[in-house]
Formats: C-alpha cells, structure tokens, sequence
C-alpha cells in the first residue's frame, strides 16, 4: 500500500511516500481503506520528534481518519466489512490502509463526507471534553479561544457556540477573523494589532473571561491568567507557541479561577466508553448540521509536508485533510 514514511525524526520534509506492508487486523482489530485523513499539529510534532509519544521507526503519521471497512479481525462485532466509518490510532493515518482496535473505530452517520468525519476525533472530541466536561461551559458564559482559526481552535469555536456561549477570540489577519465572525464569534483580536488585555477588559466590562481554550503557551498564556473572570477555568491545551509557561501561582489564587488541564487522549486511552460516546454524539450533531467542521483543503498523500509547513505558519483556516488515493 501508498503511504507517507518517516524514517527519522525531524524535520517533515524529509517524509517520502512509498510501499509499505498492507496489514492484516489480529484479533479485536479493523482494518480501514482510508478515504481521508486529518492534518494536524500533533501529527507534526510526532515526526519531528517532539511529542510525548516517539513511534517506532519507520512509520506512517496520521491519527485522524475516515474510511470504508476492508477487513476485521476475529471477536470484532461493532462494525463489518464495507461500513463507512471513522477510525484513530496514534499514528499510521497517513496510508491507504489503517489497522487499529475496534474500539478506536465507529460508524459514520449518513450525510457526513469522509473529509469533514476525518477532522472530527481529535480536534471535536479535546474541544468537547474540554467545555463540556473539564470546564462545564454554562450557555450565556464568556468563552476565550486562542489560535482560534486552526482546527482545534475552530473547534473549540464550534463546539462553544453550539453550548451558547458568548465567544471571543485571537487570531491574526483580516481573513481569519472573517472566517471566525462567520462561525458567530462577538469580537476577533489580532494581537499584532490590538492590546488583548484591554481589549478584553473593555468587552467584559473589566470582569473577565470565564473560561478559555488556550493552545498558544509563553507569553500568550500568561496575558491571559491576569484577564480571568473570578470562578474562571483557564484551560491548557497545548503549546503551539513553543513555550511552556510557568505560572505564578498568586494570580488563580487572587481570582479564585482554576487551571484545568485538558489531554484528551490520555481521557480517551483510559476511558474508551466515554470517549466513543463523546465521538457518536459529535458525530450525530455534524449529520444534524448542529455542528460544522471545516475542511480547508484535500491534498494527495505526496503533499504531506507541505500541509504541515501550512499548519506551522497557520496558513489554515480548520483542517487540511489527505487523499490517499489521489
């Protein structure tokens, strides 16, 4: 089968696309034609060398995915040969072919394109049990989403706008801010332009966001721990910046608002039910049209590296997604 090898950690322009071993699924595990497959920061991370989890060498990168059933293992009951599905692992999306547990795979709703379904798990499930089950997200509440037009932080956008809440968010360029304002956010802040701290303390009338989705890190985050609404949920959910902040401890104690933190795959390792749940409503509310993922761009499998240098220089608005069959 065609896929997207990593033979050293580093940089992605050194990923190739070649022959690998299709794979036979063993028993309790699926293997998926893949249709299409999500780009996204992780995913980079993960071929550089730089995430929490180091795959054995060589390998195919990808964790999100979409696709047609081609085979299961024995014990496998949740889905059948021919079954349009959604399917994640930690790495390995990158391919023609994706074998994973069956508990990492569910059915795809009618109405939802493989494109859109594949842009769903991590970015839809981390902004979900984010709002909804870390921080509680009350509709009526101020939500702060930072790197707002990425994939994850349009979802966060997505998912809190869904919950009713009022949205705020940072994000750099016109284009950017016309895609969010389009998704309901209230007010768009570049901050190459804009003062964030008093821009937000002049739309929250000096109180306050009550929680935000913040991906950025360094000194990004630290603006925004002084900018907390008492009772606030100032959420952690990863470091797109480069740095990881350190935070001093008297500002969540003077504001009486808590750090959350959000790894929504060690959540879903350790609770598998839960989180297939979370998927299939999710998935249920993309059919619905309640919530819309935004798929900026379909490119062949030999553009990988190119969709990860437009990540990094957050040339996307939602989520590149890869063709293995183009």
């Amino acid at each position: 089968m065609r896929a997207v090898k990593c033979e050293a950690f580093g940089d992605p322009n050194t990923l190739t696309v070649g022959e690998m071993d299709l794979p036979k699924p063993g028993a309790g595990e699926v293997l998926v034609e893949v249709k299409a497959a999500a780009v996204s920061f992780m995913d980079r991370l993960m071929v550089e060398g730089k995430y929490q989890l180091k795959p054995p060498l060589p390998f195919s990168p990808g964790t999100d995915t979409a696709g047609v059933v081609s085979a299961v293992g024995e014990g496998v009951t949740t889905v059948a040969p021919g079954d349009r599905v959604v399917a994640t692992a930690w790495f390995g999306g990158y391919a023609q072919y994706l074998r994973t547990r069956q508990d990492r795979v569910l059915p795809l709703p009618e109405g939802v394109s493989f494109a859109a379904a594949s842009t769903t798990p991590y970015a839809y499930m981390t902004a979900m049990h984010a709002l909804a089950d870390r921080a509680a997200l009350k509709k009526g509440e101020t939500l702060l989403v930072t790197g707002a037009a990425g994939g994850a932080g349009l979802a966060a956008v997505d998912v809190g706008r869904h919950m009713g809440a009022r949205i705020f968010a940072v994000a750099r360029g016109e284009a950017k801010a016309a895609a969010l304002k389009a998704r309901g956010v209230e007010e768009v802040i570049d901050p190459e332009r804009q003062d964030l701290r008093e821009t937000i303390k002049g739309l929250t009338d000096g109180a306050g966001v009550d929680v935000c989705y913040e991906g950025v890190g360094g000194d990004m985050f630290l603006t925004i721990a002084r900018l907390m609404a008492f009772g606030g949920r100032l959420m952690p959910i990863g470091f797109a910046g480069g740095t990881i902040p350190a935070l001093p401890m008297n500002l969540p104690l003077l504001k009486g608002y808590s750090v959350v933190g959000v790894f929504m795959g060690a959540w879903r390792d350790k609770y598998p039910s839960d989180a297939r749940a979370q998927l299939a409503n999710i998935l249920d509310l993309t059919a619905s049209g309640a919530l819309q993922p935004e798929v900026a761009d379909i490119l062949p499998l030999s553009q990988a590296a190119v969709a990860f240098q437009r990540v990094a220089d957050r040339q996307v608005v939602g989520r590149i997604v890869l063709d293995p069959w183009l």
